[in-house]
């Protein structure tokens, strides 16, 4: 059998240090192996790049494999393929603001994350927890993509015995409130045949961001799972506040994000 790995693009800056951590954290039930990867735009990089990536993996020395791998290239294409390549289940990747590797802010993540056909977890400083992810926020929208990140979810909620809040936006149209009780009913039953504790919330919809993030604070979430429906858009970028706003989020609440998967409701990757 295949040995489940994770991937986690590193450019020797503390946030990226504390992806490594939730890497590990989340690797050491699974005993997956991690690959240090590390992007440079020139050749003559490679050797340095390669030297700091072994003081890197002797400082973090623990019961985990850390595999380290240079490519050359751009982080906005070479990640995802290296992802894709190796067939990993998820890349754990730090932002921040407008120093460090190839300036990756909120956005410039989105634009690595689109390219991905592999889930990110992106962190910002919040250190991980021994436990994992006891909490995890689930924002349920109206997109028909919005179901495809349950399966994801439940399976890190099955390794983790994390309980799982869904939010709901609140819908005043007759349909569209039918609509939001049917993926309630949906969402809660996903879970509770998985054996996974569930909550349900609904908020108002104006401001439903906003929401999210004081959800999760209220929660003591250590997660929010989001899709980046921007992915699908033919504005691209230009309307990539949501997800922007939701991995950047004041409280610095880890974020996992996934690509929508067309055709499709369940997520492929399966971690038990």
């Amino acid at each position: 059998m295949r040995k489940k790995n994770f991937i986690v693009p590193h450019d020797f800056t503390d946030v990226a240090n504390i992806a490594l951590e939730h890497a590990i954290a989340t690797a050491k039930p699974l005993d997956a192996e991690i690959y240090l990867l590390h992007v440079v735009s020139k050749e003559k990089e490679i050797r340095n790049a390669e030297k700091k990536l072994d003081e890197l993996i002797q400082k973090h020395a623990c019961s985990i494999t850390l595999i380290p791998s240079v490519r050359l290239g751009t982080i906005f294409e070479d990640i995802g393929d290296f992802a894709a390549e190796h067939h990993s289940e998820l890349i754990f990747m730090g932002t921040h603001g407008t120093h460090g590797w190839q300036h990756l802010t909120g956005m410039n993540a989105l634009k690595v994350v689109t390219h991905s056909s592999v889930p990110f977890i992106i962190v910002q400083e919040k250190t991980a927890k021994e436990t994992g992810y006891d909490d995890i926020v689930v924002p349920l929208d109206l997109n028909k993509e919005t179901k495809q990140k349950l399966a994801i979810v439940a399976n890190i909620a099955a390794y983790f015995n994390s309980r799982v809040h869904v939010i709901t936006p609140e819908e005043t149209d007759e349909f569209l409130s039918h609509q939001v009780k049917a993926n309630i009913v949906f969402a809660k039953k996903y879970f509770d045949e998985r054996g996974i504790e569930v909550s349900t919330t609904v908020v108002p919809g104006a401001g439903f961001d906003k929401h999210v993030i004081k959800h999760a604070v209220d929660n003591n979430a250590d997660l929010i799972a989001i899709m980046n429906l921007n992915k699908n858009s033919v504005f691209g970028s230009l309307f990539s506040n949501h997800e922007e706003y939701m991995i950047t989020n004041n409280a610095q609440i880890p974020t996992l994000i996934m690509n929508p998967i067309e055709g499709s409701f369940s997520f492929a990757a399966d971690f038990n």
